[in-house]
């Protein structure tokens, strides 16, 4: 089988993370796949913000978590790796161009043998004072989207097999 196809057939999300951060070297190849994600034009909307400093990840996870209405729960569930999807709302495909940037990076994830999960909420989060002050403290500036938390690192036990497919996700036409 197709080593791209297998990944995707094999990808699941991971819900309880190691403490261990991935090299660098690791997650700058993660990084570099979401890159390469088709976007609208090639116009490129998105940007990717790798957080592994534990003080701001720690901070975000509280925002996160705050708009789920659960204060006490990590919504990243131990990833010592954040990477914030957003992507610029001048553009009109900045939606679906973020999106495969999140597929990507899951994808690409995979294929080095870490563990991700999307997690959502990004939009609420980066449309608070709080998240706007954020990116503005770390010189990003413009009208950006939320669009989802890739959650990365190791996954602390085996991820679940995949469940059946249902019946009717697809039709073929002739």
């Amino acid at each position: 089988m197709n080593d791209v196809i297998e990944a995707m057939l094999t990808r699941r999300s991971c819900r309880n993370f190691k403490s261990d951060m991935p090299d660098e070297a690791l997650i700058r190849e993660v990084l570099r796949a979401g890159s390469f994600a088709a976007t609208g034009k090639n116009w490129q909307s998105p940007v990717v913000i790798a957080v592994t400093n534990r003080e701001l990840r720690d901070k975000i996870s509280r925002h996160n978590a705050e708009i789920l209405g659960k204060s006490d729960f990590d919504p990243f569930y131990g990833a010592p790796v954040i990477l914030i999807v957003l992507a610029d709302k001048s553009r009109p495909t900045y939606l679906y161009d973020g999106s495969l940037v999140m597929g990507n990076l899951m994808l690409a994830a995979h294929a080095l043998g870490l563990a991700s999960c999307w997690i959502h909420r990004a939009k609420e989060e980066f449309e608070s004072e709080e998240g706007k002050k954020l990116l503005h403290s770390l010189g990003i500036e413009g009208e950006y989207e939320g669009i989802g938390h890739c959650a990365l690192g190791y996954a602390a036990e085996p991820l679940p097999e995949a469940k059946p497919r249902k019946k009717n996700y697809f039709y073929f036409v002739n």
